[in-house]
């Protein structure tokens, strides 16, 4: 069989090219045709707009699904699982193009890497022709000659998590309560879908912070959110969640991000991380009507999310709350060297207080 010819993607003032147009990335549906690599470039082109606004100046990982999604394909969960399906690329693949620009970031290891910074809706969709499908910008935006841009967040990122047992329909009505908040604090969010079943509340902020105070900014909403509703965890362990949505504060640490606004999930169907307005979040029934095929029509009516750059808002209100609770840490992800005051790192069933001091580090045997 012949090789299908490369096609071309306009995309802004270039073209950019795309190598094995016709293979199929998702399978078809009971409601949506297959989506081949050209589709999702294509895709990727038309909600421009809106896909920048969410990318443009910040560094963004890719998550690369070179062969499609198929059911029981796996995303790789560290640099070590090699025979995973899918994979994270934190630093800019080879063979970018020279329009491509990149930032210097730290992980919380120490260690650095030169990670992609689009400028332009050319490179996410050569991204597209490298099989990514989803993107993860760090809540940071690039500022010329200020290499200390990255290191301070101008996004609160509140990611409403449905724990086993819970529904779509449970994580809208917690964003419900959490706009509520939001308002009575002065601040203002912006929901979208997660692509799944979860659901994300964006509040831009003033770039004068560190990522342990947005953390901790987000643990006290969490917190807060607890008492207006049983339904809502911040339980770190997932043995002490419940039946209750999860609200994932470890989402704001450094170098750990959240699918932008219109990337695709790969999930099948082709489901969309979609902006909404509070109106239609409150009134959506499944958010998988809201993938490749439908989401352009959207845009081009307006999108919802336009105005989240129009203000940004202080941090205070949030860290008054954390501070009103105690100032109490809360557990950070296993890769993260340990914490000043956080809690011990095991497992609560299986803790022996005895083993462990005042300041949460294990004594020695």
């Amino acid at each position: 069989m012949a090789k299908t010819p490369a096609a071309e993607v306009r995309a802004g003032d270039r073209s950019v090219r795309v190598s094995s147009p016709d293979r199929v990335i998702y399978e078809r549906t009971e409601r949506t045709p297959e989506v081949t690599k050209l589709m999702v470039a294509e895709y990727f082109a038309s909600v421009g707009d809106g896909l920048m606004r969410a990318l443009r100046d910040r560094p963004t990982a890719l998550e690369r699904w070179t062969s499609g999604v198929r059911p029981g394909m796996r995303l790789a969960t560290g640099p070590l699982d090699k025979d995973a399906d899918a994979f994270y690329q934190k630093r800019v693949p080879k063979g970018a193009p020279d329009y491509l620009e990149s930032v210097r970031v730290t992980f919380p290891s120490g260690r650095t890497a030169d990670e992609i910074c689009p400028t332009e809706i050319a490179v996410p969709v050569w991204c597209a022709q490298m099989g990514t499908l989803t993107f993860h910008p760090w809540p940071v935006r690039r500022v010329p000659d200020d290499p200390t841009s990255v290191d301070r967040p101008d996004e609160l990122r509140i990611d409403l998590d449905p724990q086993p047992g819970t529904t779509f329909a449970d994580c809208v009505r917690v964003a419900g309560v959490a706009k509520e908040l939001l308002e009575e604090l002065g601040l203002q969010g912006f929901p979208k879908t997660s692509g799944n079943r979860g659901v994300h509340v964006y509040v831009r902020i003033e770039p004068r912070w560190e990522f342990v105070d947005l953390r901790h900014a987000a643990i006290g909403f969490g917190r807060e959110l607890e008492k207006r509703d049983d339904g809502v965890t911040t339980a770190w362990w997932k043995e002490e969640r419940g039946e209750r949505i999860f609200v994932d504060f470890n989402q704001n640490n450094r170098d750990r991000t959240i699918a932008s606004a219109y990337s695709l999930r790969p999930v099948v169907g082709a489901p969309v991380s979609t902006p909404m307005t509070w109106d239609e979040l409150a009134g959506v029934g499944d958010p998988k009507e809201y993938n490749l095929f439908t989401v352009p029509d959207r845009l081009a009516d307006g999108d919802p999310w336009a105005a989240i750059d129009a203000e940004q808002y202080s941090l205070e209100p949030l860290l008054g709350l954390f501070e009103e609770q105690g100032s109490v840490e809360l557990n950070y992800p296993p890769d993260y060297p340990k914490m000043p005051g956080e809690p011990p790192r095991v497992q609560p069933s299986k803790k022996v207080e005895s083993h462990w001091d005042e300041h949460g580090n294990r004594i020695p045997d």
